[in-house]
């Protein structure tokens, strides 16, 4: 004899069918590197070979990467336009003029944009139409990123500063001196921005006061941004080096120097949970160890990577500095496809809802995706 299900189960039953039958959530790309703790890491798996689906061409060169959020690319230019762009077939949704070169990558956080741009300025816009909320003037150039923790938008400027601002208001909150240029974006790290600049410091800034509560000398200028797993953080510097530091101890755990060439690591890395991959000037992708620092792989380019690399499930998307775009096996570096852009690229891909998007230096924002249709991938497999 069948018993009928009590409440309780039949409650159970029900709520495991609406979580079967919902949607999946969508991965997003909302902010240089994907996410506060700059991994680099896609929650898209976008699988290899892939195809051009649409470009657009802005008035001038695309050193930003795009962000991605909710059916819309946000990108901006030298020619000192954001764009928006609807994400399925690349049609202008509107722009917003900012006055000044563009090379902040957007950030997208409830319903605003937030980027800097050359003459100081910092913007928030409406992600919806375009619109000006507000903005604030730095004393120096911004081509850091925005990143966020709570209700705070931060970021670095040329004037030497970094700034913690409302990100509602525009209010200024704090601010922190630093004794060079800050071109790369603060990682966040639980209640912390991580940050190196052109005085070759590492900088930790309590988010809840805005004092500087720790301080390490790496050794040369950083313009690559800080990758945060665990308690370590992964940065590359002018010295030739791939650091790893122990964000709360302040102490360097490991550090990498090609021992063939010695040139300067401008790309910011991406981490997985047993890798470490960024981009050189040495014509390599350099794979290393996350614990100990050592050579897992490397893949050899026709020029430099000052793009910074992107994980999206087992394969690892990057591109030179001619427009090399390369999907490699994450494990051991061999390649799965490639594309020439036949441009050169400074910008990095974004990856998410099914597409990667990177701009070039002659205007061009391409985005790729699966072949439909039964078309053939454009590239070279």
């Amino acid at each position: 004899m069948n018993r009928p299900m009590s409440r309780t189960v039949r409650a159970g039953v029900v709520a495991l069918a609406c979580l079967a039958l919902a949607p999946a959530a969508r991965a997003e790309w909302p902010q240089f590197r994907g996410n506060t703790q700059q991994t680099g890491v896609s929650t898209e798996v976008l699988t290899p070979p892939l195809v051009l689906l649409w470009s657009f061409e802005a008035g001038d060169a695309i050193e930003s990467t795009a962000a991605i959020d909710g059916g819309t690319v946000y990108v901006g230019s030298l020619d000192g336009w954001l764009y928006a762009l609807a994400l399925a077939d690349g049609k202008l949704r509107w722009r917003y003029e900012a006055g000044a070169e563009i090379k902040s990558s957007p950030s997208v956080r409830d319903g605003l944009v937030y980027f800097g741009d050359e003459a100081g300025f910092f913007h928030a816009v409406s992600a919806a139409d375009g619109t000006a909320r507000w903005t604030y003037e730095t004393g120096g150039g911004v081509v850091s990123s925005p990143n966020f923790w709570n209700d705070l938008v931060i970021f670095g400027s040329y004037d030497q500063f970094l700034y913690a601002l409302d990100r509602k208001t525009g209010a200024l909150r704090f601010q922190v001196e630093s004794d060079g240029y800050l071109h790369s974006t603060p990682a966040i790290a639980e209640d912390f921005a991580l940050i190196a600049g052109c005085d070759g410091t590492f900088r930790k800034i309590n988010l809840e006061t805005g004092a500087q509560i720790g301080e390490l000398q790496l050794g040369s200028y950083v313009a690559s941004s800080m990758a945060v797993q665990g308690s370590s953080a992964f940065t590359g510097t002018f010295d030739n080096q791939v650091l790893a530091v122990n964000w709360q101890t302040d102490e360097v755990i490991w550090r990498y120097d090609n021992p063939d060439k010695d040139f300067p690591f401008y790309s910011s890395p991406a981490v997985s949970e047993k890798l470490v991959v960024i981009g050189g000037r040495d014509k390599l992708i350099h794979a290393l160890d996350a614990k100990s620092g050592a050579t897992a792989w490397t893949f050899q380019t026709r020029t430099k990577v000052d793009a910074s690399p992107v994980i999206s499930g087992d394969v690892l998307y990057a591109v030179s500095g001619n427009g090399d775009l390369l999907a490699l096996a994450l494990e051991d570096g061999a390649e799965r496809w490639h594309y020439e852009i036949a441009a050169p690229v400074t910008a990095s891909p974004a990856v998410a809802q099914g597409h990667l998007v990177i701009g070039n230096n002659d205007g061009l924002l391409l985005a790729f995706g699966k072949p439909t249709g039964g078309s053939a991938a454009r590239g070279n497999p």
